[in-house]
């Protein structure tokens, strides 16, 4: 038997293509066929080998959602029951007009399955209420006459009064369409054999032209219960979000508006330097059950901005994700490039990317462009890293929503209808092209490195030119910023990581009224990024090492006598012997002295706790608040560094101080 499920789409507004195939075509594929429908239904999956009592059994014990499978019997077919799957909503914008489309799926173990057969209905045929041009309106009248025939109506209950216009429907449905039948070969050369038992061989030939052409009828009902509600129109503008961390007492919102406050203060020029306005609101949250692949989207249509910031490390299956060193291709099905990146983050990004950025196209205002809006991308940790290959994508290829990950085969044909819902003047048979956002720009906090050189040099590449900036922010030794290492290091194995972007390094300093540098960016601050590996074989005689040293000192003193030659060789030998470290033992031998300090500063950091404390979220937080010039201690006020007093100086330089901070 099938192991069936229930997908459920609405065909409305200018998707002229969708309304078509539901009317004039017989076979289809029914909601994967459509076009314009980026919000889908779908339901449980009633595995074939789990019966109602197996079922039950395991929807008490609060194991699956009690779906199953009735097998078929001599004239009768099988049955998928879901008697308890929770409902989902689809969001319909043009009732008169829309129609809900249904696809029985057999599903598979691997992969998402194939349609048995569909059907569609009108909304308005099956729920009258549909035809309501305005609900609120349509309440008051009704309003109005219960109260004319003496009922009791409760006016500051507004949500009975809506539920007052909404409408059931509880229905069967014969399935109208299938797709067609891909394999035709039996079925050709059973109808050619029964043309040859009546007419030989021209019978032959005509059953097996006649094979070739048949597709079969749909067989097949659905049984659905649906129920509509209204929406009354209304302003679009809510609260503002407020800006809040994992941890309680963390104030990222607060902080930043005392931060904005001191750019204005000092600041001649008159300009909000807000990133998101005065209407910057939550919309949704997109996340994938099996990869644990999670992120929000937020935006403001005052400042057309829509951000996108992914979670981090926080249940069992993401530790596996971050677990593993193993490397795939960037680009789906290219095995020969030379782009590889970590195979668990970008099994985890591709299991939401083309929703997300569906939900993207679909964030700006009615009748705006998306290329009128600024794109920003962050996240800490596992959701650094998703950032990065987010960015990545959209930066090299636009939004493209016909595909997760960039792949070698080409994107589904109806994104071109998707991209041009959100393009101005464009015909959805024009719209060939990804659109791209005004500008592109991602901060990644204590993420993971995601891709070898060839990926990061690809990246790189591609800041100024798809995408506007790219900064990797880590705080001081956090040891996950500086993950996973590269095992070919020594040249043994070669399975390279690198960075992405320029790393910006923030701080808390031992001493609490310390004035050293709190931010490092590299690029523009002096010194080496000392995230980055570096190289690790170098000449034993590279200056820095202890023959190098020693080498240089013989090499400055030519010309001068033999006797001064050997004094002043005898005195830097000695003196660099006194300095004699166990790098130096590395650099005898070719190893870099500097790569082999960063990996021993690791294993320290490791074994003081530093390398994850400095991960968390309270350290990045009070890093970011002395970064900017504020104490942020969490479930403290956030006060300005040059009004402390010296008793607060000694307090704060307790907290850093502190092994619990």
């Amino acid at each position: 038997g099938a192991d069936g499920y229930l997908l459920v789409a609405v065909a409305e507004g200018k998707w002229k293509e969708d309304i078509k195939l539901i009317e004039k075509e017989k076979y289809n594929d029914g909601v994967l066929s459509l076009q314009g429908s980026a919000h889908v239904g779908r339901s449980s999956t009633a595995w074939s080998n789990v019966n109602k009592n197996k079922a039950m059994a395991e929807f008490k014990k609060g194991k699956g959602t009690g779906a199953y499978h009735v097998k078929s019997t001599w004239g009768k077919g099988g049955q998928a029951i879901w008697e308890n799957d929770i409902p989902f909503y689809l969001y319909v914008q043009d009732p008169k007009e829309a129609r809900l489309v249904f696809t029985v799926m057999d599903d598979d173990i691997v992969g998402d399955g194939s349609p048995i057969g569909s059907t569609s209905r009108r909304l308005k045929e099956i729920l009258p209420a549909a035809n309501i041009d305005d609900p609120l309106k349509y309440v008051k009248e009704e309003v109005l006459k219960k109260m004319k025939q003496g009922e009791e109506v409760d006016l500051n209950d507004s949500e009975a009064l809506l539920q007052s216009i909404a409408q059931d429907w509880d229905g069967s449905m014969k399935l109208t369409s299938k797709p067609r039948i891909k394999d035709k070969k039996g079925q050709i050369a059973a109808a050619a054999a029964a043309g040859a038992m009546v007419a030989g061989p021209a019978g032959a030939a005509v059953g097996g032209l006649i094979g070739n052409f048949y597709e079969g009828e749909a067989r097949g009902r659905v049984d659905v219960k649906v129920k509509y509600m209204p929406i009354p129109p209304g302003s679009s503008k809510g609260a503002t979000y407020e800006v809040t961390g994992g941890l309680e007492g963390v104030k990222w919102g607060e902080m930043y508006e005392k931060h904005l406050q001191r750019v204005k203060d000092s600041s001649s020029e008159g300009e909000d330097p807000h990133l998101g306005g005065s209407d910057f609101e939550f919309c949704c949250f997109v996340t994938h059950a099996s990869t644990g692949c999670s992120c929000a989207v937020y935006r403001s249509l005052e400042k057309k901005l829509i951000a996108v910031s992914f979670r981090g490390t926080c249940e069992l299956i993401d530790l596996v994700t971050d677990a593993s060193i193993i490397q795939e291709s960037w680009v789906l099905g290219d095995e020969e490039a030379e782009e590889k990146v970590h195979i668990g983050f970008r099994k985890s990004m591709a299991s939401i990317s083309r929703r997300l950025k569906e939900v993207v196209l679909a964030s700006v205002a009615p009748g705006d462009d998306i290329a009128d809006y600024d794109l920003v991308v962050t996240g800490h940790s596992l959701g650094g890293s998703l950032s990065t290959l987010f960015t990545a994508d959209v930066g090299e290829y636009g939004i493209d929503a016909g595909r997760g990950l960039p792949q070698l085969e080409p994107s589904e044909p109806w994104y071109s209808s998707l991209a041009a819902n959100f393009m101005k003047n464009v015909e959805p048979s024009k719209a060939t092209a990804p659109p791209r956002p005004k500008s592109l720009k991602m901060y990644n906090f204590g993420s993971p490195r995601v891709g070898n050189a060839d990926f990061v040099a690809n990246f790189d590449s591609l800041v100024g030119n798809g995408i506007d900036e790219a900064y990797r922010i880590v705080n001081g030794q956090d040891v996950v910023a500086r993950l996973p290492r590269s095992v070919n290091a020594l040249g043994v194995v070669k399975v390279g990581y690198e960075h992405c972007g320029p790393t910006v390094l923030i701080s808390v300093p031992e001493e609490a009224d310390d004035a050293q540098t709190l931010v490092w960016i590299e690029g523009k601050s002096e010194g080496d990024c000392p995230v980055r590996d570096g190289t690790a074989l170098t000449s034993p005689l590279a200056k820095g090492s202890l023959l190098g040293d020693i080498v240089s000192e013989v090499n400055s003193s030519e010309g001068e006598g033999f006797g001064d030659s050997l004094s002043k060789l005898g005195s830097a030998m000695k003196g660099r012997f006194e300095s004699f470290e166990a790098s130096d033992i590395a650099g005898l031998v070719g190893i870099d002295k500097s790569f082999v300090e960063r990996e021993a500063n690791i294993i320290k950091s490791l074994a003081s706790g530093e390398a994850l404390s400095h991960h968390m979220e309270d350290q990045y937080y009070m890093a970011m608040g002395r970064s900017s010039g504020f104490i942020a201690e969490v479930g403290e006020d956030i006060r300005p560094m040059d009004n402390l007093s010296d008793s607060q100086k000694d307090e704060v330089q307790e907290l850093v101080s502190s092994e619990d901070a």
